[in-house]
């Protein structure tokens, strides 16, 4: 059995995109699947924004310190051995298929327990998680850097017993699941902080805040704060990235660091990781230098301002909500030069497109609305008629699938100088414009 095996009988299941709202069922899995979760410490990563590069960023300053790392991240952009991540490599096929190999018993068992109850059987993500977890017990790793899929307290990842747990920035998304506001949004997500940990957060709408220090205080849990116990202190425009200054939790500045990474957003995503991952080894001492240097510089975000094409230029990123737009739009304007650009958007229908769409409008000099290759796509004609609205005075092309856009854009890119192409607007998008990068020999994807 292969990787693409292994997902395609998780596919047979009730997907990601509609989680239940329960924990016991991944409890009893992993418990008969030997309780894999419990035999490493885990770093948990939770938010809107920012979570992937965020623990990207962890996992790479701790495998730096000479630790043997996991990471759990979803979704994939390309290759589902992408989520499974083992010493920052996609976990080996033949390592998946075995640890797969020894959850579907305990699969069976669950099933027909649940059937029994008269609840609906173990679902993609719920299943998908104990597998990262005993495939990283039988790794074995040494720590693990967790994302959370959805919410927090009743998210499938929560069985952990996190020694740290992260929040990115909290904003609205996902809100038919997780609540109508931020308040609501971040209640749940405070779910993953566990009695006597480390809490560590970016800086947070007010009400946020305090749900994510309720949490913390009822759970005797530290609190760290960005811009309160640690913080950018400057942020500089480099060739290729950022060069950041930063003072940590343990009250000591560093010596300037290299961030290889795009935007503003992506060094504040990187002073977070640090935070963390000095939590993780006593917050009251700094990370050595030399392990904060090798940490991030080989540190990498696919998918976050990623180039694809160079003849013409064709960038793709992964925002998908207004807030990781916004920061997006920051960071092209920040980092890029262009005179006009070229925005090929397809989103999925649960997400605020017309939000989408406006925080887009300051880069966007023409827009090609295109299906993602998902059920839950919205229709290009349906993203046209928001696009025109949001984005009035610009020219809008609609095209049937991405190949056909990216063929539209990338000509209209090479009829003159200064001219690029962004495609943006969903996950699932981006892998497609990677995958169809690859195919046809771009060279850089």
């Amino acid at each position: 059995m292969n990787a693409e095996e292994v997902y395609e009988q998780l596919l047979t299941r009730v997907g990601e995109a509609n989680p239940r709202p329960r924990i016991e069922p991944v409890r009893r899995l992993a418990e008969l699947a030997g309780s894999p979760q419990l035999d490493f410490p885990v770093i948990q990563v939770a938010g809107t924004n920012g979570k992937t590069s965020t623990s990207r960023a962890i996992e790479s300053l701790l495998r730096a310190h000479g630790l043997r790392t996991g990471l759990f991240t979803s979704p994939h952009l390309v290759d589902f051995t992408e989520r499974f991540q083992i010493d920052g490599a996609p976990i080996d096929e033949t390592v998946l298929a075995s640890s797969w190999e020894e959850l579907r018993l305990p699969l069976e068992v669950v099933d027909a327990e649940l059937e029994a109850s008269g609840q609906g059987p173990i679902t993609f993500f719920e299943a998908l998680a104990v597998l990262a977890f005993a495939a990283f017990a039988d790794a074995p790793v040494e720590v693990a850097v967790i994302e959370v899929g959805m919410g927090g307290e009743w998210d499938a990842t929560n069985i952990v017993d996190a020694e740290v747990a992260v929040f990115t920035p909290i904003d609205l998304d996902h809100t038919a699941v997780l609540g109508p506001d931020i308040q609501s949004i971040a209640q749940t997500k405070a779910g993953i902080v566990k009695p006597g940990s480390v809490v560590v957060s970016a800086v947070q709408d007010p009400d946020a805040l305090a749900e994510i220090e309720a949490a913390a205080a009822e759970r005797g849990a530290r609190v760290l704060v960005q811009e309160r116990d640690f913080r950018l202190v400057d942020d500089r425009l480099a060739v290729g990235g950022r060069q950041i200054d930063v003072l940590g939790a343990a009250g000591r500045p560093y010596d300037p660091a290299f961030v290889p990474l795009y935007g503003r957003h992506q060094a504040e995503n990187t002073v977070l990781a640090i935070a963390a991952v000095e939590a993780f080894f006593g917050a009251d001492r700094p990370l050595p230098e030399e392990v904060l240097d090798e940490g991030l510089g080989q540190l990498t975000s696919p998918g976050r301002l990623q180039l694809i094409g160079t003849d013409p230029i064709v960038y793709v990123d992964a925002a998908h909500n207004p807030h990781g737009a916004e920061a997006l739009v920051r960071a092209v304007s920040e980092s890029f030069d262009f005179e006009e650009v070229a925005l090929v958007v397809g989103v999925l229908e649960e997400k605020d497109s017309a939000g989408l769409f406006a925080a887009l409008a300051p880069i966007a000099h023409r827009v090609t609305v295109t299906p993602v290759d998902s059920p839950r796509t919205s229709q290009a004609d349906a993203l046209y008629e928001v696009a025109a609205e949001q984005i009035p005075d610009t020219p809008i092309e609609i095209a049937e699938s991405l190949p056909e856009a990216l063929d539209e854009a990338r000509a209209w890119a090479g009829r003159a100088e200064g001219r690029a192409v962004l495609v943006v607007g969903s996950v699932v998008l981006v892998g497609e414009a990677i995958a169809f990068a690859r195919a046809e020999g771009w060279g850089i994807a």
